[in-house]
């Protein structure tokens, strides 16, 4: 018997998968839990229509992505922080910090916690600070950072 996976099952496949069961499993385990129902030929063309959008939606967002990342690629940040004489901050910069300042300088707004500053940044200096984009695509902004003047 053939049926459409509504959620993952271990070694079996991945949700809207459509696999070969036996009757029994199907009626007595998988419909029962709601993880898979009767393949008719309506539905599986419905499934195969729900994937075709879902990896054209996934191709715009990665190419969205890579946009991004040659655009923060191109970006050269300066921040400003409190300093002593020998160029210690009084305080960090941190994630959030470099946020606020893409969006400022390019209007995009990234979550602070895709933009890998660790250890947080502590001293006056040029820093290369790497933002993941996707899970395979990062991008590294220049960041300045400059002892701020009274």
């Amino acid at each position: 018997m053939q049926a459409i996976l509504l959620q993952d099952v271990d070694g079996l496949g991945g949700a809207g998968t459509v696999v070969s069961v036996a009757r029994g499993y199907m009626r007595n385990y998988l419909q029962p839990r709601g993880l898979a129902e009767e393949a008719t030929p309506n539905r599986v063309a419905e499934v195969v229509r729900q994937e075709e959008r879902r990896k054209a939606a996934v191709e715009r967002a990665r190419a969205q992505a890579a946009e991004q990342a040659d655009l923060l690629g191109r970006t050269i940040l300066t921040l400003k922080a409190k300093a002593g004489e020998d160029g210690r901050l009084f305080g960090s910069i941190t994630a959030g910090d470099v946020a606020e300042a893409i969006a400022e300088a390019r209007g995009i707004t990234i979550d602070r916690r895709h933009i890998l500053v660790d250890p947080p940044i502590r001293a006056v200096g040029t820093y290369v600070v790497p933002i993941e984009l996707a899970p395979d695509l990062t991008a590294e902004v220049k960041t300045i950072v400059s002892p701020l003047l009274d």
